[in-house]
This record gives C-alpha cells, sequence and structure tokens, in this order.
C-alpha cells in the first residue's frame, strides 16, 4: 500500500511517499481503508520528535519515530475485523484515531471508532477526532463550561478552537474568540458573541473578566492570563509552542500545576486524548453534536497525499484556518 513514511526525526521534508506492507488485524483489531486524514500539531510533534524531552517518555521514539508511518485521526470505511470485534462490519463508515492514517490503510482498535455521520463527507469527518474531543475536553470535561459563563477560546480560528466556539455556545456561553483579523468573520458564525482580533486588542489587559479561558497559543504569560479570570475562574492550557524546545508547552504546562496549588483560580491543562485514555465516549458525544447541527468541521484546504508534507508545514508554521487534510485515493 501507498503510504507517508519517516524513518528519522527531521523538518517535513524527511516525509515520503512509499510502498509498505499493508497493516494485519490482531482479534480486536480493526483495518480501516482511508479515505481522508487530517493533519494535527501532533503530526509535527511526532515527525521533529518534539519536545526533546517527549522522547524520553517512550511515546515518540528516542532516536527513530516510534511509528514510521505517520498521521493519527482518519475517516474511511472499514476493510476488515478482528475475530472478537463487535459491532462493526466492513463497508461500514467510520471516523476516528488510526495511528498511521497517512496511508491508505489504517490499523486501530473498536473503541477508538465511531460511525461517520451521514452529513459528512469523508473529508470534514477526518478532521473531526483530535480536534473536537481536544476542544469536548477542554470545554466541558476540564472547563466544566455552564450556561451563562463567559468563556474564551484563544486560538479560537484554529483547529481546536473552531469546535470549541461552538461546543461552548452549544452549552449556552457567552463566547468570546481571539483570533486573527482574516478569521474574524468566521469565528462569529460559529457562534462566537464577541471576537477579539489579538493584533489590535490584548485580551489579558484586565479590562475583561472570563469565567473560563481555553487557552490553545501559548502565547501569553501566565500572570496575564490569571489577571483575565475571574478571581474563581478557571484557566485550561492546551499546548502552544513552536518546535525546538527541550521542554515545549511541557515546561509551561508543569509551572501552571505548580501554581495551582496555590491559587485561588483552577489551573488545569488537558491531557493527551489519543492514542492514550477513554475517547469512544468522547467520539460519541462530539459526532451527537454533529447529527444535532450544533457543530460542523471547518476545512481549511486539503493535500494529496503524496503532497502531506506540505500539509504538515502548513499546520507547523500556524496558517490553519481550521482543519487541513489530507486525501487518500
Amino acid at each position: 500500500m501507498k503510504a507517508i513514511v519517516q524513518d528519522r526525526f527531521g523538518p517535513p521534508d524527511i516525509l515520503q511517499l512509499a510502498d509498505t506492507d499493508r497493516p494485519e488485524v490482531g482479534a480486536n483489531e480493526v483495518l480501516v481503508r482511508v479515505h481522508a486524514a487530517a493533519v494535527n500539531p501532533y503530526d509535527w510533534h511526532m515527525m521533529r520528535g518534539d519536545p526533546f524531552m517527549a522522547r524520553l517518555t517512550g511515546g515518540v521514539g528516542l532516536t527513530r519515530p516510534k511509528s514510521r508511518v505517520a498521521g493519527i485521526d482518519a475517516a474511511g470505511q472499514v476493510e476488515a475485523v478482528g475475530a472478537d470485534v463487535r459491532g462493526l462490519q466492513p463497508g461500514d463508515e467510520v471516523l476516528g484515531f488510526c495511528p498511521g492514517s497517512f496511508a491508505e490503510y489504517a490499523r486501530t482498535t473498536a473503541d477508538l471508532l465511531v460511525p461517520k455521520p451521514a452529513s459528512l463527507t469523508f473529508e470534514q469527518a477526518a478532521a473531526v477526532p483530535m480536534g473536537a474531543v481536544t476542544a469536548l475536553r477542554g470545554i466541558r470535561t476540564v472547563g466544566q463550561v455552564q450556561a451563562g459563563q463567559r468563556v474564551l477560546v484563544n486560538g479560537a480560528g484554529g483547529g481546536v478552537g473552531t469546535f470549541a466556539v461552538q461546543i461552548a455556545a452549544a452549552l449556552g456561553a457567552e463566547v468570546t474568540g481571539v483570533c486573527s483579523a482574516r478569521n474574524v468573520e468566521l469565528v462569529r458564525s460559529l457562534g462566537a458573541a464577541h471576537v477579539i482580533d489579538y493584533t489590535r486588542e490584548d485580551f489579558t489587559d484586565g479590562r475583561g473578566l472570563y469565567d473560563v479561558i481555553l487557552d490553545n497559543v501559548g502565547n501569553r504569560p501566565l500572570s496575564g492570563l490569571r489577571q483575565a479570570l475571574t478571581p474563581t475562574g478557571t484557566l485550561v492550557a492546551n499546548g502552544g509552542g513552536s518546535p525546538g524546545h527541550l521542554f515545549g508547552a511541557m515546561g509551561s504546562m508543569l509551572r501552571l500545576m505548580a501554581v495551582n496549588t496555590f491559587a485561588r483560580q483552577q489551573l488545569r491543562v488537558i491531557l493527551p486524548t489519543a492514542p492514550a485514555g477513554p475517547t469512544h465516549e468522547d467520539l460519541l458525544a462530539v459526532t451527537a453534536l454533529i447529527e444535532a447541527g450544533r457543530l460542523t468541521p471547518v476545512v481549511d484546504r486539503t493535500y494529496a497525499l503524496a503532497d502531506a508534507a506540505e500539509g504538515v508545514r502548513h499546520v507547523e508554521q500556524g496558517h490553519a484556518r481550521g482543519k487541513a487534510v489530507v486525501t487518500v485515493p
């Protein structure tokens, strides 16, 4: 099968289209014929082995990538199921977490897949898993957003932010989105009551106070973020930062958790969504919102499988408006 592979850590140019063996499924596994795969910051972190400290945890690989085939999000059709799999059969249209999704076929477990909403194209469906589940966890699970609360989403025009604005609005919150000027109308159309162009206004200046802040960017000091919170407000940190660091977002998140010990405000982080942790219920929750018309994926642009490196470069540079998606013929 055709797949995007990498044999060492490095920049997007190391991602190459190659022929590789089709995965074989075990008793509890599912083989998915991939039609589309989303590009996430996760992908460039895995590509670069960045931050360096992540290599010591075992999830990335120490001297070379742990997973040779790139990608994590996918939408497609079930090709084959293991002997112990129930509820899925060949031909079913699905979306979910499929390690090695930048390929014609990817292998995963049944609990990491859910039925694809009929209203979505495969490209839209591929945009859902990591972005929507991260947003759901940040807004509902960790942020515990309630109706009537004032919620600010920093990075509202990005892959997680576009979902977070919609989920917070669906919960009845008064949402403020922070984004670039080119994304102002998009963020407003997703349900934000207020939109701040970060090039013209600093939301951490203390003039506005929020019950919950979801920070997807990591470009403001913790002191400023706390200044924008109510005295008992909640800050939810979701990574951020750029490549080439020893600790990266891990360092800022550890500092945040240390400060949280002494703070009246709640300072929290979103734990990794995939492939670790229970995600099936989260996937069902976001697809239920989609089927109810409360959540719509925003696809920025699509790339052919052979051009996946360009998609990763686009996301790594922070240019994506919503999600970038790789299509697989």
